[in-house]
This record gives C-alpha cells, structure tokens and sequence, in this order.
C-alpha cells in the first residue's frame, strides 16, 4: 500500500511543489513534510526520518547532494531520489558517488517518478533511462580511462587541471621539468588523447569530477 510509504519532498519552485505532492496525494502516498530550501529539508529529514526523500537538486542553502551527504553523516536510514532537470556527467557521477537510491528527470512523466517510488520502497535502486545512459556511455569510460593512471600521474592530471604549468608542477612535487613533460606525454597516451597543444588541460577541466 502506496499510504504506509513516508516521504517527504523538497523542492525550491512552489509551483512544482505542489504539484509533485497533489500528484503523489492523487497515488495514495503518505506525504509527512515539505521544503523549499535545503536547510530546511536536512533539519526535517533528520527530525522525522521518511522511509523516502524526493529532492530537487538546486536548492537554497544547500543542494539536494549535499542534504544526502549530511544526512549520510548522521546516519540517517532514509532513502534518497534526486528529482531534477540535470542530465550532465557531473551531476551523474555524483548521484552514483553517494550511492542514492533514484535519479529521475523533471521532463519525465510523473509514472517515472511512481515507477521510482515503488522500486525504491522494495529496496531496489530506480534510475532514469537517461541517468544510465550517460553513466554508462560518458560516465563509466572516463572512470575507466582514470584507473589506468598511477597515483602521480593524476597527481599531475589535477595540477593540470588547476592551470599549473609543467615548471610549477615539477616545483611543487620536487620534479625536474623535463620528468612532468614525459609524464604528461606518458598520460596522454594512457588517455588515448590526440597529441596537440594543451590537450591535457583541455581534457582534465571537462573530466575535473573525475579526478577531484
């Protein structure tokens, strides 16, 4: 029975709000509570303990990821759904980094979201087509492409990624110039990068959550 489910729901657009809740409402479901600013909703997860929280992503205050990661901290017992527009790898690899239970796109039917709920509730995690998509097509090959480097050589990656020259780096890690150099040309064919001028900065500032 959809009524024995507590959930609990935030979402910083009252519009949407409502109509998400007077969805769920119209399923049966038992909604205890409400937010529309992350703060909010942490200080509510935490007081009532919903077996499930939908929450949008961009909040106020404090995002979607990081109420999870502090309710995670407090070892609270509730499952999480993140609700949002957000399709991008980044946001992917987060969601699957704090090991949620649902990931559902806004522009989807509320039958997504339903079909999350139920899954989620027997205890099998329920990811949007589009979410496995891009972790398994954008996500995953990158991660691949990481293991293959040793523990300095994305030392080096992040460096890179901060804008570092090959001078500094080498000044930062006790390095001649000339070892950053045949590591970086050592990564760059790890990575199976085309060698031209600044490929590895260009590669490491879009992969940056990959290698942060």
């Amino acid at each position: 029975m959809n009524s024995s489910i507590s959930i609990f729901v935030a979402d910083d657009h009252p519009l949407l709000l409502k109509g998400l809740v007077d969805q769920l409402k119209d399923y049966n479901y038992n909604i205890i509570a409400t937010a529309e600013n992350g703060a909010i909703a942490l200080n509510k997860i935490i007081e009532l303990q919903p077996k499930i929280a939908i929450l949008d992503e961009e909040m106020p205050l404090l995002t979607g990821f990081e109420v999870i990661q502090k309710c995670k901290e407090k070892q609270v017992d509730t499952k999480f759904i993140i609700l949002t527009s957000h399709k991008e790898k980044a946001f992917i690899y987060k969601a699957k980094k704090l090991n949620i239970s649902g990931y559902i796109i806004k522009d989807e039917s509320f039958t997504e979201v339903h079909n999350c709920l139920q899954s989620v509730s027997k205890g099998t995690p329920y990811f949007s087509a589009v979410f496995d998509s891009v972790f398994d097509n954008e996500v995953a090959p990158q991660l691949q492409k990481m293991k293959l480097l040793s523990p300095s050589e994305r030392t080096i990656v992040r460096l890179v990624a901060q804008e570092n020259t090959s001078k500094e780096i080498g000044e930062l890690l006790s390095l001649s110039y000339r070892t950053i150099e045949k590591h970086r040309s050592n990564i760059i064919d790890k990575l199976g990068l085309v060698k031209e001028k600044d490929i590895l900065a260009v590669w490491a500032k879009a992969n940056l959550e990959f290698i942060s």
